[in-house]
C-alpha cells in the first residue's frame, strides 16, 4: 500500500542529531497511549516546543468533520509517565476538507497547516498560517509562494527553524519523476519561486515528507527511488554548502526504522524519534524509538620520569575509555603513538579521537631528578679563527650555567669555575698576538659568567679563576687553509670544583 498523505511534516525546533550519522537505535514500538487506533490511520507527528503536546493527523475516524475518509488534526497531552493519553480533535482548525498541522513556530504561537480554507471550490493547494488567539487559533490565511503549481494529489511542506526556508514535496512542471523536493527562500519579506533540490536527492520515484535538523544541515525524507527495504524508506542527507542544491549521497536509516512497507513522516523530539508506518497492518500508526548515543570518549594519560637530570628516556602512556571503533592519538610533541618513548622533561597533552569523531584530551607531566648539588660540570668549546665570544644566552654555555644555578639553589654552598683558554699559532691581525687572543677568550668568558651569576644574586657563592691562557699547537707554516690542523688548539674549557 502506497500511503502518501496529502501533506508532509514541517517544523521542528528541537535538534538532537545535527550534522552527524546516527549511531544506533533502541528497539522500536508503537507510540504508547491512545494516539494509535485499530480502525483509524495516524500519521504526521508534530510536537510542541517542550514536547508536552503531540499533534497528529487521524484519518478514517467516523467522527471526522468531513466524514470517515476525511483527515483531521488531533492533539494529545503527555502524561507523567511520558505517554500520550486522551486525544481530542483541534476543532478551531478542522473543517470538512483534509486538514493537517505541518508544524509550530519556535514561540508556539504560529501554526502552519495545509491550506484548506480559501473559498468553497477548487481549493488552492498550498500552505496556510494560523496565529494563536488566547486558547483558540485564528482562521488560517494562505502563505503565498510564487509560481507554486502542484499537479498531483500528494504534496507537503517543511519550514526550517528560522522560518526563512520552506521545503516542498510535490509533482511539478519540472519534476524528475513523481513528487520531487523543492525549496523556497524568504527574501525581503517575500518567498521565492520553488526550485528543484537536485538529482542527488530526487529520482524517478517519489521523495516526500522532508524534515530538517535544528541547524538545517541535515535533511530527512522518505522515498521509493533510492532502493531500500520496502515501499518507502526514510533516508538522510547532509547539506554540503550554503546552497540548497548540493547534498551528500542519501543514507538509509536502516532496518530498525524502515520496514518492507511504507515508512515516512519522520520527526524527533530530544532523543526520541517518531514516524508513521503501516508495517503491522493495512493502515499506518505512529511508531517511536530512542536514538542511542555512543559511549562518550574519555582519555587519561600518565608521564614516566626521565632517569637522570637532562635525560631523554621518559615516556608517556595514554589510556582511553569508551568511544567507538579505532582510536587515534595526537600528542603536543608531534607524536601519533599511543605511548611515546624517549621524551624529555616537560608537560604533554594528548588528544584522542574515535571513529565517530569524538575527541577527548588530557595533560600529564614528565619530571626529572634534580641535578646532584656536588656533581662537577665541564664544558669545552672550540672557536673559529679569531673567535672569542661565547654567550650565556644560548647553547652549551647556557646549559652549563643553568645546571650550576640549579645546584646552587638546591644546596650547593660554594663553587669554583676554572677557566683554561687556548689559541693556535695562526697569526691574528685582530688581536695582534696569539697571546692576546687566548687571554681575550678567557676574559670574555669570565665576564659572561660574572654578569650571569650577579644577575641571579649568586655572586657570593661563585669564584671564577683563570687557570691558564696559552698559545699552543703546531708552528704556523702559512697553510691557513688547513683549518683542521689548528682548530683543536682554539678553545675555552670550563670545570667546576
Amino acid at each position: 500500500m502506497n500511503n502518501k498523505f496529502t501533506c508532509l511534516i514541517a517544523l521542528s525546533f528541537i535538534s538532537f542529531f545535527g550534522n552527524a550519522q546516527f549511531w544506533d537505535f533502541a528497539d522500536i514500538k508503537k507510540l504508547p497511549g491512545t494516539v494509535n487506533t485499530v480502525d483509524g490511520e495516524e500519521s504526521i507527528p508534530v510536537f510542541s516546543k517542550d514536547s508536552s503536546v503531540l499533534y497528529f493527523v487521524r484519518t478514517y475516524d467516523p467522527a471526522a468533520v468531513g466524514g470517515e475518509t476525511d483527515q483531521d488534526i488531533w492533539f494529545s497531552k503527555r502524561g507523567a509517565d511520558g505517554s500520550y493519553g486522551e486525544c481530542k480533535p483541534l476543532k478551531s482548525i478542522n473543517n470538512k476538507y483534509n486538514n493537517a498541522l505541518l508544524g509550530l513556530s519556535t514561540s508556539g504561537t504560529t501554526m502552519y497547516v495545509l491550506n484548506a480554507y480559501e473559498g468553497k471550490k477548487d481549493l488552492v493547494k498550498g500552505l496556510a498560517v494560523s496565529n494563536q488567539n488566547g486558547s483558540e487559533w485564528s482562521s488560517p490565511v494562505e502563505l503565498e509562494i510564487p509560481t507554486l503549481d502542484i499537479e498531483g494529489d500528494y504534496y507537503g511542506f517543511h519550514v526550517n527553524k528560522t522560518e526563512d526556508v520552506i521545503l516542498i514535496s510535490y509533482l511539478g512542471p519540472n519534476s524528475k519523476g513523481l513528487e520531487d523536493l523543492y525549496f523556497s527562500k524568504k527574501q525581503g519579506g517575500v518567498w521565492t519561486a520553488p526550485a528543484n533540490m537536485g538529482s542527488v536527492l530526487n529520482t524517478s520515484g517519489f521523495e516526500i515528507s522532508p524534515f530538517l535538523s535544528k541547524n538545517s544541515d541535515t535533511l530527512y525524507f522518505s522515498t521509493n527511488g533510492h532502493g531500500g527495504l520496502g515501499d518507502a524508506d526514510i533516508l538522510y542527507s547532509v547539506r554540503l554548502d550554503d546552497s540548497w542544491t548540493n547534498w551528500s549521497k542519501p543514507i538509509n536509516l536502516g532496518e530498525k526504522i524502515n520496514s518492507p512497507k511504507f515508512d515516512a513522516y519522520f520527526s524527533y523530539s530530544s532523543n526520541q524519534l517518531y514516524w508513521s508506518s503501516n508495517r503491522d497492518g493495512l493502515r499506518s500508526d505512529i511508531y517511536m524509538t530512542y536514538a542511542l548515543t555512543p559511549p562518550p570518549l574519555k582519555v587519561s594519560c600518565k608521564g614516566f620520569d626521565v632517569s637522570v637530570f637532562g635525560g631523554a628516556d621518559g615516556r608517556l602512556e595514554a589510556t582511553p575509555n569508551g568511544g567507538q571503533g579505532n582510536i587515534t592519538y595526537s600528542w603536543s610533541n608531534g607524536s601519533s603513538m599511543k605511548d611515546p618513548n624517549g621524551v624529555v622533561k616537560g608537560e604533554y597533552t594528548v588528544t584522542a579521537k574515535d571513529a565517530l569523531g569524538q575527541k577527548a584530551t588530557c595533560t600529564c607531566q614528565v619530571a626529572e631528578p634534580l641535578p646532584s648539588v656536588t656533581e662537577n660540570l665541564e664544558l669545552k668549546h672550540y672557536f673559529d679563527y679569531n673567535g672569542n665570544k661565547l654567550t650565556v644566552e644560548e647553547g652549551k654555555l647556557l646549559d652549563f650555567v643553568s645546571k650550576l644555578e640549579t645546584q646552587l639553589n638546591n644546596g650547593r654552598q660554594k663553587v669554583t669555575i676554572k677557566i683554561w683558554s687556548s689559541a693556535s699559532y695562526v697569526p691574528t691581525a685582530t688581536f695582534r698576538t696569539n697571546d692576546k687572543l687566548a687571554k681575550s677568550r678567557a676574559d670574555k668568558i669570565k665576564g659572561e659568567l660574572n654578569t650571569y651569576f650577579k644577575a641571579k644574586n649568586l655572586s657570593s657563592k661563585v669564584r671564577i679563576e683563570v687557570v691558564s691562557s696559552i698559545v699552543q699547537g703546531p708552528k704556523y707554516e702559512k697553510d691557513f687553509e688547513k683549518t683542521e690542523k689548528y682548530h683543536e688548539f682554539q678553545y675555552i674549557e670550563l670545570k667546576t670544583e
